[in-house]
């Protein structure tokens, strides 16, 4: 759902790069989850705030920079319960995040690291033998298997 950037200021406050359909979508939830690797804590919001690309929040128990600091790049995640569900043809980008991807032809072109949106559309990060940016737009996807991990694409493995 987000990611740490840095400190923000000198009272434990941090800076948001927010992984959400809109930027203040963290902001509705009173407990976020955090992360470096695979051990998540419960950590409690206090106050956030959109600023300008992102967001700055305060946390409880980090009530100082230095602290603050420490929690640079860790993982923002909501437990899926507080979600509600994706509409038909739509997908949360945790749920495509990991997928294995191939093209038409079954030539693998990597697995989706991560994804951004550019105002236009949604892009794909897939990284394999090389990092592709790929536009996950209906032209492009041809089928994606939540299931099966898999996500297929009307995409050139030349491209």
């Amino acid at each position: 759902m987000g990611r740490i950037d840095a400190p923000f200021g000198v009272r434990g406050w941090v800076r948001i790069r927010p992984q959400t359909e809109s930027t203040d979508g963290l902001l509705g939830h009173r407990t976020w989850w955090l992360a470096a690797r695979d051990d998540w804590q419960p950590h409690r919001l206090l106050e956030g705030r959109v600023q300008g690309t992102g967001l700055v929040a305060r946390l409880e128990g980090i009530e100082e920079r230095d602290r603050a600091g420490q929690l640079r790049g860790w993982r923002i995640a909501l437990p899926r319960s507080a979600l509600p569900p994706a509409a038909e043809g739509e997908y949360y980008w945790s749920d495509l995040i990991g997928l294995s991807v191939v093209n038409r032809e079954g030539v693998p072109l990597g697995r989706v690291d991560e994804i951004f949106a550019t105002g236009a559309n949604d892009v794909l990060v897939v990284r394999g033998e090389r990092e592709r940016l790929i536009p996950f737009v209906a032209a492009v996807v041809v089928k994606v298997d939540i299931e099966a991990s898999l996500l297929t694409l009307d995409w050139g493995a030349d491209y």
